[in-house]
C-alpha cells in the first residue's frame, strides 16, 4: 500500500515522494537505534557491576551491588517504609516547586512594572542568586528550627532568584511594538501585562518551571540532609552513617528515576498546552 498525506490546501490524498520516505525511514532507525544503545550501556553497566562485585573484583560491601541494591528495594517495598520517604521528599519538592513558580511570577511582575523597584533589587538578586545555597541551609535551621517548613525553604532558595532574574529578563524583552499597540488603543499597565507580557512570556514560564522542579529537589535533599528524620535525603545521610551501601544507593537510583519522572511531567503538561493553546 502506497504511503498517502494530504496534499495541502485541497484534502487530496498524495503520494510522500521517495526523499521524504527515506528521511522517514533514516528518522525512524536513528531513533531505535539511540534507544538501543541507551538500554545496552545501562544493562552492560549493570552487568559489569554485577558481575566485579560477585567475583570480589571489588568490595561488594562498599561498593554495594545491583542485586543487593534490588534486594534492599523489595524489602523496603514490603514493609512500606520507601514509600513514607518518598512521599515525604515528592510533597516538600512539589510545595516549593509551586510557591517558587508563584513567587517568581509576582516578583518578576512587580520588577517589570517599577523600573526604580528593578534598578535596586537587581544586583541583590544578583548576588543572592550566586551564593552556594547548601551554606544557607545551616542559617535556616537557626532560623526556622529543623521542620518540614526549613526543608521547603532551602528547597525554594535554589531556585528562586535564578528564576525571578530569567523571568524579569523575559518580561523585558517583550516586542516593544506590541506593547505600544496597547497603549495607543488606550489600554493600561493591566492590559499590557495580560494580553501581552504573561501570554508572551508561557515559553519561559514554562522553561524555568523544566528546570526550577529539579532545583528544588535538590534544594529538598539539601534540607532534608541536615533538618529531617524522613524522607530520601534522611535516607542517604542514614544509609552513610551506618554504612548500608545497599540502601543509599537504592535512595540515589530512586532520585534519579524521581527527577526524570517530575522533569516528564512538565513536558508532558508543556506538549499538552502548546497542543491546545
Amino acid at each position: 500500500m502506497k504511503n498517502l498525506h494530504k496534499s495541502p490546501g485541497t484534502g487530496a490524498p498524495a503520494a510522500l515522494s521517495t526523499g521524504h520516505r527515506h528521511y522517514l525511514r533514516h528518522y525512524h532507525f536513528h531513533r531505535l537505534l539511540v534507544i538501543f544503545f541507551r538500554i545496552f550501556l545501562l544493562t552492560g553497566f549493570l552487568f559489569l557491576w554485577e558481575f566485579c562485585a560477585s567475583h570480589q573484583i571489588i568490595d561488594s560491601f562498599i561498593f554495594s551491588s545491583p542485586s543487593k541494591i534490588m534486594n534492599a528495594l523489595l524489602l523496603m517495598i514490603s514493609d512500606h517504609s520507601i514509600f513514607l520517604h518518598l512521599g515525604v521528599t515528592l510533597y516538600e519538592t512539589f510545595v516549593s516547586f509551586f510557591l517558587v513558580i508563584f513567587v517568581s511570577i509576582l516578583f518578576a511582575i512587580l520588577l517589570w512594572y517599577s523600573n526604580n523597584l528593578s534598578e535596586i533589587l537587581e544586583p541583590y538578586l544578583v548576588v543572592l542568586n550566586s551564593l552556594p545555597k547548601s551554606a544557607l541551609a545551616p542559617l535556616l535551621i537557626v532560623w526556622l528550627g529543623a521542620t518540614k517548613t526549613t526543608i521547603i525553604v532551602t528547597g525554594m532558595s535554589v531556585a528562586i532568584f535564578g528564576s525571578i532574574l530569567n523571568l524579569y529578563t523575559s518580561f523585558r524583552s517583550t516586542d516593544p511594538g506590541k506593547i505600544k499597540l496597547i497603549y495607543t488603543l488606550r489600554g493600561n499597565h493591566l492590559h499590557v501585562l495580560t494580553k501581552v507580557i504573561l501570554p508572551y512570556s508561557i515559553p519561559a514560564i514554562i522553561s524555568n518551571m523544566k528546570v526550577n522542579i529539579g532545583l528544588c529537589l535538590v534544594g529538598v535533599i539539601i534540607g532534608e540532609f541536615l533538618a529531617a528524620k524522613e524522607g530520601l535525603g534522611y535516607l542517604i545521610i542514614y544509609s552513610s552513617q551506618v554504612f548500608k551501601m545497599d540502601w543509599l544507593l537504592m535512595s540515589i537510583c530512586i532520585l534519579c528515576v524521581f527527577a526524570i519522572f517530575l522533569y516528564a511531567l512538565i513536558d508532558f503538561g508543556e506538549k499538552l498546552y502548546f497542543k491546545h493553546f
